[in-house]
């Protein structure tokens, strides 16, 4: 585990404290908070990524799921706001656009608590943390533009962003938006309207979007309120850090040029472990082995669920990463109340239960 350093002096008032650290706030991270909510134990998430959801609201929030107990069909983004729903009543906090680059053991194997820092700044005195991370850190993917880095960290709504925080700063701008699956369909769909002229454009006349999408696309190239390219990038012209076009190449290798001042790149992510590689939990090929009764890795205090874990039998389903959240919760309510016998109950049949939900 790497010290955390730069935390030693930091006024207590300015760690946040908590029981529980859960270190990804995708379905699995998501639910982990329900368990741990029924065993009253209040938890913090952070994520790498602006919103919640993971790779289901990022890479295919209109993507069908179809192996979720109980839902024939949901959608991924359906999924998260059923779980955001679901742990409305124990009101967790979450971090977002931010990692957690270095931890600090301040506890022992009986007793463990934890100082972890961000790439923020945000300390953490927690006393178990849970990984659920997925495949690591989620990162957008850069398309390999010449001298793309000198159009990047804008903050007007020109240049480039890989990401939409905030759709009013693309208000009458030139967009040109690159990709082919959902996220480069639906931002195609919401900029449009805020756009001085939107044009997307795809390597292929063939999308991976969700049809109704492409269908609402095609219809606003068709009347003219939008243009479709194909073909690639292959550079960016403008003076200075200001974009004024992009430099094209259709299919049969002939150059054309779009003009535009904002170019938002939708290549989906590429996961990274990041700073999890240094914590000292016995990797196996880029994953956490655990054990198959709470889901525990070697460091006492912190567990790994999800896809992020490694076991015998493993299977990387989002219903198994739910079935390891609720068996972690139990170890993790043994090192927060360890004088408190925890009774085993129902949520069908537990009062108790039942008014943490406020369904009583």
């Amino acid at each position: 585990m790497t010290a955390a350093t730069a935390n030693e002096n930091l006024p207590a008032s300015e760690i946040i404290e908590t029981d529980a650290l859960i270190i990804g706030a995708g379905p699995c991270g998501l639910f982990t908070v329900f368990e741990l909510g029924l065993l009253d134990i209040k938890a913090h998430l952070v994520d790498i990524l602006p919103k919640v959801g993971g790779q289901c609201a990022e890479l295919y929030p209109e993507k069908p799921i179809y192996d979720i107990p109980g839902f024939p069909l949901v959608t991924g983004q359906q999924l998260v706001d059923n779980l955001m729903e679901q742990i409305r009543p124990f009101g967790p906090t979450f971090h977002l656009n931010q990692m957690i680059e270095a931890v600090e053991v301040l506890g022992t194997p009986e007793a463990p608590r934890f100082r972890l820092r961000t790439d923020a700044g945000t300390v953490f005195d927690a006393r178990t943390v849970l990984i659920a991370a997925g495949g690591g850190s989620f990162l957008p993917k850069k398309p390999p533009i010449p001298g793309i880095e000198a159009y990047e960290n804008r903050s007007d709504g020109s240049g480039v962003y890989y990401a939409v925080r905030k759709m009013e700063m693309f208000r009458d701008r030139e967009i040109l938006i690159v990709g082919g699956g959902d996220s480069a369909l639906d931002w195609t769909l919401n900029l449009q309207p805020l756009a001085k002229r939107v044009t997307l454009m795809h390597r292929r006349d063939d999308f991976r979007a969700a049809p109704h999408s492409v269908e609402q696309m095609r219809s606003l190239v068709a009347s003219g309120a939008m243009d479709l390219k194909i073909g690639q990038i292959t550079g960016l012209r403008g003076e200075g850090a200001n974009l004024e076009a992009a430099i094209c190449r259709d299919n049969a290798n002939a150059s054309f040029e779009v003009s535009c001042d904002t170019l938002l790149p939708f290549f989906g992510l590429t996961m990274k472990l990041g700073p999890i590689a240094d914590w000292g939990l016995n990797l196996h090929e880029n994953l956490i082995p655990v054990d198959t009764e709470k889901f525990e890795t070697n460091v006492p205090g912190i567990f790994a669920v999800g896809d992020i874990n490694s076991y015998p039998g493993k299977l990387k389903l989002i219903l198994s990463g739910f079935h390891e959240a609720a068996l972690a919760a139990q170890k993790v309510h043994r090192y927060v109340y360890p004088e408190k016998r925890l009774t085993f109950q129902y949520t069908t049949s537990s009062s108790s239960l039942q008014k943490k939900l406020g369904v009583a």
